[in-house]
């Protein structure tokens, strides 16, 4: 799949530059464009891609302070800079747009979901948001931050691939010392995603490789999104590795995915990444039926994607997986710190116009 991405906020511009070098490492040439932008000027300083800094007449580079109100108002503001950054990086090549944000922070909540209301008006293609929701113990701000703009951009891009900060680190590792090992797993599987139907040195050619359109379809639904993902060594004869296939398909989705407990889809697709002669097809047929009855969806497609190595890994991307109980969880999380913010305020009128996890625009 060839993609442009879009950093929004810190950790937008940090996932979005290691997606760049995952893909550049791979040879995958998936990544066709890249783009960082913030309204703190540190915060893009030291990025290897190229960087945009919005709202240096409101914060004059020094951020918004988590206030994503802010952060919306400042993309729309300088919407026409930002989309003028893009030209050349949203190609003729490219089938996708991704806007990659945590959706915690100000700048990064509030202005990736202004940035994809103004790119779904300019582009032909589909628009999808990498959004990062913060741990359990990240704070009520970061949480009802991402209440609010998980509502907001929903509504607004093609589909929300949602990375939960609690699913992708080690065990006993607080959120803030696994930051990198949460990148790094990121850029690894969505990179591997959006290698789906590009040229990989994967040996002889693959019986039926994932492409594009396969992606595209998944996602049509809407709603939320999330990635599996799971790998093991395997036998270099395919006819041994049935077991090994079947065992991580099941791990990606029951163990392995971006949003745990997200095992209920209304489209599901399953990528079987490996070299084609260790790869088994009965092990990957068997897989597949095994997906539709767990997600519950006739809708389930599956394919290989051919890359060099002697590990076998399984993709799973669930498309329309908002019914998940992850989500509910992390939704009442947010409203529960919505609530708290509002009694706090000094004004009691202020709570009666504050409706809990509006949308911020």
């Amino acid at each position: 799949m060839k993609v442009a991405l879009v950093g929004v906020g810190q950790a937008g511009g940090k996932v979005t530059e290691r997606l760049v070098r995952f893909d550049a490492e791979m040879g995958f040439d998936a990544v066709q464009g890249a783009l960082a932008i913030n309204s703190a000027s540190a915060d893009l300083e030291g990025l290897s891609i190229e960087t945009q800094l919005i709202g240096q007449d409101r914060v004059n580079g020094h951020g918004v302070g988590g206030d994503n109100e802010l952060g919306a108002k400042i993309m729309q503001a300088d919407a026409r800079e930002v989309l003028g950054a893009l030209d050349g990086k949203v190609t003729s090549k490219a089938e996708a747009i991704w806007v990659v944000a945590g959706l915690g922070g100000g700048t990064g909540s509030g202005g990736a979901p202004a940035l994809v209301n103004q790119l779904t008006q300019v582009y032909d293609v589909p628009v999808y948001v990498l959004g990062i929701l913060p741990g359990r113990n990240e704070g009520a701000l970061y949480q009802a931050n991402a209440g609010r703009s998980l509502k907001t951009v929903v509504r607004e891009a093609d589909s929300t691939l949602l990375i939960d900060n609690d699913a992708w680190h080690k065990q006993g590792e607080s959120v803030d010392e696994s930051f990198g090992t949460i990148n790094d797993n990121i850029a690894q599987r969505v990179g591997l995603l959006f290698a789906c139907g590009e040229a990989t040195d994967g040996g002889a050619a693959a019986a039926s490789v994932v492409d594009s359109s396969e992606i595209i379809n998944t996602l049509a639904s809407g709603g939320v999104s999330a990635l599996g993902y799971a790998s093991a060594v395997a036998a270099e004869d395919s006819a041994e590795n049935i077991t090994t296939v079947m065992s991580v398909a099941r791990q990606a989705l029951l163990t392995g995915t971006s949003l745990p407990d997200a095992t209920t889809a209304d489209a599901a697709l399953l990528a079987i990444v490996g070299e084609p002669e260790r790869l088994s097809r009965k092990g990957i047929e068997k897989s597949r039926r095994w997906l539709e009855d767990e997600t519950g969806s006739m809708e389930v497609r599956g394919g290989d994607l051919p890359v060099a190595g002697e590990r076998i890994a399984a993709l799973v991307l669930l498309g329309g997986a908002e019914r998940s109980p992850r989500v509910e969880a992390f939704l009442e999380r947010a409203r529960e710190a919505q609530r708290g913010r509002t009694e706090e305020q000094s004004d009691p009128a202020d709570a009666f116009a504050n409706d809990e996890l509006e949308n911020l625009f």
